[in-house]
């Protein structure tokens, strides 16, 4: 137990994962149930909270799409009723039985009870307010519990003091089926799968240990670990003597550089102890010194043989203190065991056709940790099959149901330094990004602030290496909206670029001299404006879009990522600079329901429109502009302080209008798509 200020001997439930991810968005299910870490956190510590999606629940289907999502290391620690246990249950009879849920669910997902502390409760929806019951293990008397602590920093705990470990195991399993046993095919299949899962621990296995690559001026740390003495090592004695003479006590942060002190991950590079399976097949033979024969066993009887290819890829999660070998022994191979029987059961009812089954591993935004999802690449993303399971992991997640999270395109990256330096490059990720978020209040007394939601990357004149000071605002606002896009995981394009040697011919249609051509094609301009530095704004680019991409002036599809998404589009037009203050409660809208960049084109200037500040009932108003004409370095402060991104009045406190009243103006107002 942990014992809290004013509640001695009484548990205290600890929360790493935000309230609004046990509440929102809404779930046909109250039940969500509670994951951490018992072996390695502190106990009654919740990392992450799960949505049930099958009924009462139906625990078997529960558990068997559970076991293949969470990497091992996690486990069930908890169970949690929002909004109550039902009509005319009290609390303490919630709290109940959703600990009764916990401990079913736990003991079909590792076949034993649990020998950590476990929790139930329930929430209160209207308040948030949680009552809970704790035991100390899995089948001990539950008492209430005293406390909810709710943490500032949910990742904090969790990576500063752990780390993953990853394995990916390809195998090309031989299925031989005799002519007469057609119908025990399967039974054949699922004996091979668990005779693969014993080899793993057989003395011809072992097991490579390789940190990350963190800097340049190191190389990784590796050891080698064998099959035969994998046993359990969490109880050793640990210190340096111990270390030298023997690989099985060396801790997993022996992998890291000891300057790194927080193991924080991200989804552009996440820092993973990477194991590799070898097999040496000579160590099985009985004299040493003698060469491996291969023995020939002729089979009884005809027979088919099917090769099964498995892609196994597993991610574990372990404190940092933690012995390598105990790891690899009870998290690594266990973890690959799971994998291995989660493919049996798909591909066992399509033995013939073979399912092409691949894991992926997401962080999700809001989620503090990993999880491991096994698509079918005989499906593209775009089809309904797919499509759906996307929709039922959003749904236990809490994820939103209209943005891509758990696409390809947006697993997570691998690879230490070297992969960081690649992405690095192909990301532009030295590009500044949301330069807003230092801006100043707006002066407008009482206003309601709709800004943006989400990251994007700032844009202007002489990116790229290219001088199109005077000419290229509309393309580098272009810039920003698409990056946007891909900063959301719509997509996983690379930003377009003036720049022709940085872009795959699939993307010269973004070029400045394409879009030139397109707008002659359709007879919007003379053949004279090809090559030429004549500016152009948002009616411009529709037409291009049109013409390209089958867009109309109010919806149209960007093609992206080998994909098309689906992205509509509205079009505000306004005859003068005088009369865009009246659009705000429409600007308004659009950032609080799509929450996209706006393009502004009037006169010869574009600009793009990060938010509005509206005080509906006096009708003030200011605009939150980021100006494409900065021709500067990526300096923040300067940036900030010279107004180049900043608030700006229609007219200001001199009189000065930043709208030109003599120009009309067009608003490219792109919308949020609509897909998992």
């Amino acid at each position: 137990m942990e014992p809290t200020a004013g509640s001695p001997g009484l548990p205290a439930l600890r929360l790493l994962c935000h309230e609004r991810s046990l509440l929102s968005p809404p779930s046909p299910s109250p039940l969500r149930w509670l994951v951490g870490a018992p072996r390695f956190l502190p106990p009654f510590t919740v990392a992450a909270a799960l949505r049930s999606l099958h009924g009462d629940p139906d625990l078997p289907r529960e558990a068997d799409e559970i076991r293949g999502l969470l990497p091992r290391g996690f486990d069930i620690v908890g169970a949690l009723l929002v909004g109550g246990g039902g009509e005319g249950s009290s609390g303490a009879d919630a709290s109940s039985r959703a600990l009764e849920l916990a401990r079913s669910l736990r003991q079909r997902l590792f076949g034993e009870a649990a020998s950590h502390g476990m929790v139930g409760g329930c929430m209160d929806a209207a308040t948030g307010e949680i009552r809970f019951v704790a035991s100390e293990s899995g089948e001990s008397k539950a008492v209430e519990g005293s406390e909810v602590v709710w943490e500032d920093e949910p990742g904090k705990l969790l990576w500063e003091k752990g780390c993953l470990l990853r394995c990916v195991l390809p195998l090309k399993l031989p299925l031989y089926v005799p002519a007469d046993e057609v119908s025990g095919i399967e039974e054949r299949f699922s004996s091979l799968i668990e005779s693969t899962v014993a080899k793993l621990r057989e003395p011809h296995v072992s097991y490579l240990v390789e940190g990350p690559i963190t800097s340049p001026e190191e190389s990784p740390r590796s050891i080698i670990l064998h099959g035969d003495n994998l046993s359990s090592v969490s109880h050793l004695p640990h210190n340096e003597s111990t270390k030298r003479c023997s690989p099985n006590v060396v801790s997993c942060s022996e992998f890291f550089s000891a300057k790194r002190c927080n193991l924080s991950l991200t989804r552009e590079n996440a820092d993973a102890i990477q194991i590799t399976v070898l097999s040496n097949q000579s160590v099985s033979s009985s004299k040493a010194g003698i060469t491996p024969v291969i023995e020939y066993y002729p089979a009884p009887a005809p027979a088919s043989l099917s090769v099964i290819n498995l892609k196994l890829d597993i991610l574990c999660y372990s404190s940092v203190d933690f012995p390598v070998a105990a790891a690899v022994s009870e998290l690594v191979i266990p973890g690959l065991a799971d994998q291995m029987r989660i493919m049996k059961k798909v591909i066992a009812s399509e033995l013939t056709q073979q399912p092409q089954l691949s894991p992926y591993h997401f962080i999700p935004p809001g989620l503090p940790i990993p999880v491991t999802t096994i698509y079918d690449s005989r499906y593209g993303e775009i089809e309904e099959k797919q499509s759906a399971l996307r929709r039922d992991l959003h749904i236990r997640l809490g994820l939103p149901l209209d943005r891509p999270l758990l696409r390809i395109s947006n697993t997570l990256t691998f690879g230490g330094m070297r992969k960081k330096e690649k992405n690095a490059s192909r990301s532009g990720s030295s590009l500044l990004r949301d330069v807003h978020r230092e801006i100043p209040s707006s002066g407008v007394s009482s206003g309601i602030i709709s800004l943006i939601d989400g990251s994007y990357e700032y844009y202007h004149y002489l990116h790229d290496g290219i001088d199109d000071n005077g000419w290229g605002c509309a393309y580098r606002s272009l810039q920003t909206i698409v990056s946007w896009y891909r900063l959301q995981q719509y997509t996983s394009i690379d930003v377009p670029s003036h720049s022709q040697q940085t872009l795959t011919s699939s993307q010269q249609l973004f070029l400045t001299r394409e879009i030139q051509q397109t707008l002659v094609e359709i007879g919007d301009k003379d053949p004279s404006f090809i090559g030429s530095r004549e500016w152009i704004g948002a009616i411009e680019l529709s037409f291009v879009l049109d013409k390209l991409l089958g867009v109309s002036f109010y919806s149209f599809s960007i093609f992206l990522c080998g994909w098309r998404t689906n992205v509509s589009c509205k079009i505000i037009n306004v005859r003068s600079g005088d009369e865009l203050p009246e659009k705000c409660r429409e600007l308004a809208m659009h950032f609080e329901t799509q929450g996209t960049p706006v393009m502004i084109g009037g006169g010869v200037l574009a600009y793009t429109l990060l938010g509005v500040d509206y005080n509906e009932a006096s009708g003030d108003c200011a605009f939150l502009i980021l100006d494409p004409h900065y021709t500067g370095a990526d300096d923040m402060k300067k940036i900030v302080n010279s107004g180049w991104c900043g608030w700006k009045k229609s007219v200001d406190s001199k009189g000065r209008s930043f709208f030109l009243k003599d120009k009309f103006y067009n608003l490219l107002l792109p919308q949020r798509p609509n897909m998992v």
